[in-house]
């Protein structure tokens, strides 16, 4: 168990306690890194161990980063913190978001760590509040914010897109997303994935993702194409027609794992079981 997290057991996901659970986990986590590195103890103070909720905490770290010479870090805190604090579906995402780094990333070793050094996850809590700012019609601040996201984390997601909770953007530099995409719940992603369009025609023009799909670095979707519930789409791939549900799809131009009649189909959910290659002995003999 990392070092300062809690030995009593996690709450089931969604449960009316998990939010408390995991903000006590993080500051517990916080405090024992404090200790051990005295050089980040202010830091840590200021971002986490001075602030009552997770929101706080989130929305101080956010206005920082984010800020610039004329887009202030005082503006943007109040900016987040109305919208995490009002909006419960964000709170809950922002939890679930938490819990998908800390559980399908190896290299996560704590909530906190999450919190304060993932720039997938924080951009994604961004993009939450500008897409909020862009259903209530306050576009020009939504795209302002875009933009600031794209600057400071290299993460270009269009403030009118979806996103479901319980997204991991596993390193998530150079990660697009388009105007009409839609991203499930549970999905992962990694970087250098691009959800796109197929050229100029406008209106329902980008990929729908569904729950629970894992989408491997340097993917590229293109298109009103649906990559169905539980697919995984391997690295480098090039997908511009539907994927169906729990099926492989690999390659440049993609094609089916086992074909496309019979696809392979697994039983596992791949955004959260993070299996990459497992494909791999079914698709060739001649393996490199």
């Amino acid at each position: 168990m990392p070092a300062g997290e809690y030995r009593q057991s996690s709450p089931e996901p969604n449960s009316f306690e998990e939010a408390g659970w995991v903000w006590g986990q993080i500051k517990a986590q916080a405090r024992c890194d404090a200790e051990g590195e005295p050089a980040l103890a202010s830091y840590l103070y200021s971002t986490i161990l001075s602030h009552s909720s997770l929101e706080g905490s989130l929305s101080f770290h956010l206005g920082n980063k984010l800020c610039s010479s004329t887009l202030l870090s005082t503006l943007l805190y109040d900016l987040f913190l109305n919208s995490f604090s009002t909006d419960a579906n964000i709170r809950s995402a922002t939890v679930a978001d938490l819990r998908a780094a800390r559980h399908r990333d190896p290299a996560c070793v704590s909530f906190s760590h999450c919190l304060l050094n993932y720039k997938g996850f924080l951009a994604c809590q961004a993009h939450r509040v500008a897409h909020k700012l862009w259903t209530q019609s306050r576009r020009p601040l939504a795209l302002a914010l875009q933009s600031r996201i794209s600057d400071v984390f290299a993460v270009d997601i269009h403030p009118a897109a979806k996103i479901g909770k319980g997204i991991l953007f596993d390193h998530a530099t150079g990660v697009v997303v388009g105007e009409t995409a839609v991203i499930g719940n549970n999905v992962s992603i990694l970087h250098r994935v691009t959800l796109g369009g197929t050229g100029k025609v406008g209106s329902d023009r980008h990929p729908k993702i569904g729950d629970g799909v894992l989408i491997g670095a340097g993917a590229t979707i293109l298109g009103n194409i649906k990559i169905g519930e539980g697919a995984k789409i391997g690295a480098g791939s090039v997908v511009l027609i539907d994927v169906p549900p729990r099926t492989t799809a690999v390659g440049n131009p993609a094609r089916l794992v086992g074909g496309k009649e019979q696809p392979t189909k697994h039983e596992d959910v791949p955004g959260e079981s993070m299996d990459h290659t497992s494909f791999i002995s079914e698709w060739s003999d001649y393996i490199i």
